[in-house]
């Protein structure tokens, strides 16, 4: 897609943890006219959120860990070699 922000060839341990920033920061937020990103009141979602999330996704994290990992809402959070968010 055009205007996306590319992936890393493959996803380390760094990455993972500039994608949970990334959905952590840019997550939804419902307002007047929709929902924008509550960081940049862009449209939701925003490239940095769809960055996160396919970035998240390729380190082996399911939409609901993904969606579970926003709700928390900590920036910082781990998440483990194998994909699973670190409780």
């Amino acid at each position: 897609m055009l205007g996306e922000i590319p992936l890393p060839p493959y996803v380390t341990g760094e990455d993972a943890q500039f994608a949970v920033r990334a959905v952590v920061v840019h997550a939804p937020r419902r307002w007047s006219g929709g929902t924008v990103c509550r960081n940049d009141a862009a449209p939701y979602p925003c490239r940095l959120n769809r960055w996160g999330r396919r970035v998240l996704a390729l380190r082996g994290l399911r939409p609901a860990e993904i969606e579970a990992l926003i709700e928390r809402g900590d920036p910082a959070a781990a998440v483990g070699p194998v994909g699973r968010p670190v409780a």
